[in-house]
């Protein structure tokens, strides 16, 4: 049998003493009255892109949901397992958020491997190629429109046009649509680039993102 990896025992030790301990008040009100954020973020699950920590949010503060390249699927209900969109309905319905960010990164390995299914090692069952299937519409229109520029680049505007494209199948639900016009719920994209720590937020009306 395997043991716990050392190294994150010694850093959950840590976690208890130095954060944990000094604010055992706080979590004992999460504890006793439940989580009550204003935030949902959906972001990739890419390890070196943590919200709570770009964000600096105490628990409680944001509702994370994260999955390979930040992607929302459109609204259907055929299948039988739905976890972003359960996760979507929870934050807008039960917990009444009043903001829901799409936050996508540089160098995204789904986002890589939807412009070249090479890019990823894939079991016969291809879980990777069809998750990242949803982008199919938008990678055709990044490579119709950037067909003399570097692989580098069409990444990012696909890394880019992917948190678009996740707004866009946000409104595709029907609880979403009715809270964001009744004005109690808006949605938002933010580009996070990892080797400067820039943060960049996209305007709606022009669909370019800006710096912070």
């Amino acid at each position: 049998m395997s043991s716990f990896p050392e190294k994150l025992s010694d850093r959950f030790r840590r976690f208890k003493h130095r954060h944990f301990v000094p604010n055992a008040d706080h979590y004992e009100d999460l504890a006793t009255h439940g989580q009550d954020p204003q935030v949902m973020i959906i972001s990739c699950c890419d390890s070196r892109v943590d919200p709570e920590t770009i964000f600096t949010a105490m628990p409680g503060e944001l509702f994370v949901f994260r999955n390979v390249a930040n992607l929302v699927p459109p609204f259907e209900t055929g299948g039988k397992f739905h976890g972003v969109s359960a996760a979507i309905e929870f934050a807008v319905l039960n917990l009444r958020i009043k903001h829901l960010i799409i936050m996508g990164h540089s160098g995204c390995g789904g986002v890589k491997a939807a412009l070249d299914q090479s890019a990823a090692i894939q079991t016969e069952a291809q879980f990777i190629s069809k998750w990242m299937s949803i982008l199919d519409e938008a990678r055709l229109t990044v490579l119709a429109s950037s067909q003399m520029a570097a692989q580098a680049q069409k990444q990012k505007m696909l890394e880019m046009e992917g948190i678009k494209t996740s707004i866009k199948n946000l409104r595709t639900f029907p609880f979403v649509k009715q809270e964001e016009d009744k004005g109690r719920l808006s949605l938002h994209g933010a580009y996070f680039e990892i080797a400067t720590g820039t943060l960049s937020v996209l305007n709606h009306s022009r669909g370019e993102f800006f710096p912070l």
